[in-house]
């Protein structure tokens, strides 16, 4: 396949993103639709209240277009690329749902966890069952993982979000890291829609890094997380997440260590949690966390993808 798919790949979701994304803007802030912030969250961040939220309905939307259109052209419309795409979409659906409670009922809780739970196991398992119909030697163990895996991270992911631009740089880097892997394996299918993604958040940032003028809401996070989930399986390397996207296993992992140890002795590890609020706590600004956090996760993705390319 020529790397010219790959350029319009990006380009064209790079595009789309960067144009439509002030129409989107002043579309919330017309309808006064905005998020509302955690009471429990950092005082400082009480002035973000009201920014509009749902962003990721326009790099969602930008990148599934790209992916179809550059898939179709290059003949690259494979049972792996409606796959991914499934999981990209459904899981961008939940969070646009779960976005949509909070900002029309005004509170920064969405709908019930066991429902968006549910909504994700059940997009996982369509998954599981496209991905075996492709390789029928996938075991239920495996399959069980997978689901694991693509629920897990997309959550992982959400709970990350919490900083201007900082997941946007994140995913950037994690879907470059895979896309070299994609490409590495000859899986045409795969880089063209993480050539998509990388394009769409790259047109997202000019709008989402400090002060945001939009944040990507659960609808792109969850989106985001999801799919890099079902990446990792597609190249078979699904533990390369844990480096590839390192920041969100420590993320998460300060999250559920914070409540087990308070359960445990009523005393807190971390000043907060996630981290990234931890080191707010500390002092350090927005952006020196934005730049520190996508350092770490450059150098672990650099490690991941040399060390699976050299084996």
């Amino acid at each position: 396949m020529s790397f010219w798919f790959l350029g319009l790949s990006l380009i064209c979701a790079l595009a789309l993103t960067w144009l439509a994304m002030p129409t989107l803007i002043r579309y919330f802030i017309a309808k006064k639709e905005g998020q509302q912030i955690r009471e429990e969250g950092p005082t400082w961040h009480a002035k973000k209240s009201g920014t509009p939220t749902m962003g990721g309905l326009m790099f969602v939307l930008a990148a599934t277009f790209s992916t179809l259109l550059t898939g179709w052209l290059a003949g690259q419309l494979t049972a792996m690329l409606w796959a991914v795409l499934l999981v990209w979409i459904v899981y961008s659906l939940i969070g646009m749902w779960d976005d949509s409670i909070k900002i029309f009922r005004q509170q920064n809780e969405g709908f019930k966890p066991w429902q968006k739970f549910l909504c994700q196991v059940i997009a996982a398992i369509i998954f599981v069952a496209i991905f075996r119909s492709d390789d029928p030697s996938v075991g239920w163990l495996y399959m069980a993982f997978i689901v694991f895996w693509l629920v897990g991270f997309s959550n992982a992911v959400n709970l990350t979000d919490g900083l201007d631009g900082l997941v946007t740089g994140l995913a950037t880097i994690s879907f470059s890291a895979y896309l070299i892997l994609a490409l590495f394996q000859h899986q045409y299918d795969v880089a063209i829609f993480c050539t998509a993604v990388i394009g769409s958040l790259i047109g997202f940032f000019p709008f989402n890094h400090k002060p945001a003028k939009i944040f990507m809401g659960d609808m792109g996070s969850l989106a985001l997380g999801g799919a890099l989930a079902a990446v990792a399986i597609m190249v078979h390397h699904p533990w390369s997440l844990l480096l590839i996207g390192l920041i969100y296993v420590i993320e998460t992992a300060s999250v559920i260590l914070q409540v087990f140890w308070f359960r445990r002795t009523g005393k807190r590890i971390f000043k907060m949690t996630p981290i990234h609020h931890a080191f707010e706590m500390d002092g350090w600004s927005e952006w020196k966390i934005d730049y520190v956090f996508w350092l770490v996760q450059l150098v672990a993705a650099a490690i991941s993808v040399i060390v699976l390319m050299a084996i």
